[in-house]
């Protein structure tokens, strides 16, 4: 794995392009509390999928 220097312009050159959802997704997905009310909230679903409450909660309501 490459080495990131968040001080360094160049380690950022790859998100000059990326969409502003993309960007918001994966820094989402990367919280721990995000993490586990989705475990939780997958545990508990009959069919496995997250609701539109849990989508309002966590500013997801863009992503199907």
């Amino acid at each position: 794995m490459p080495e990131f220097d968040w001080r360094s312009p160049d380690s950022f050159k790859s998100l000059e392009n990326a969409e502003i959802t993309h960007i918001a997704w994966e820094a989402l997905r990367m919280n721990v509390d995000y993490q586990r009310d989705y475990e939780t909230t997958i545990a508990n679903s009959p069919d496995g999928g997250v609701t539109e409450e849990f989508r309002r909660k966590w500013g997801i309501c863009f992503r199907s």
